[in-house]
């Protein structure tokens, strides 16, 4: 999934970066202004993980992509 950041002028959607997406490309558009479903110690949780797995990142740790996406497909 391609992510792009828009601004709302005037009533329209205009992006604020170039893009390489096909001219005439008709795209869906979702808005998440809803926030997450997460209560402080989800949240609290899920940064903790996130730090650590970008320390262990830092330091040339943890697994590859590829190993983890594997192992995901396995368990269907």
């Amino acid at each position: 999934m391609t992510s792009v950041r828009a601004t709302v002028r005037n009533g329209r959607i205009v992006l604020d970066q170039p893009t390489t997406l096909p001219e005439g490309m008709v795209l869906d558009l979702v808005l998440d202004d809803e926030g997450d479903d997460l209560d402080a110690s989800e949240r609290s949780a899920r940064d903790s993980s996130l730090e650590r797995a970008w320390q262990q990142a830092s330091k040339g740790e943890g697994r590859q992509p590829q190993d983890v996406l594997a192992k995901l497909r396995d368990r269907k």
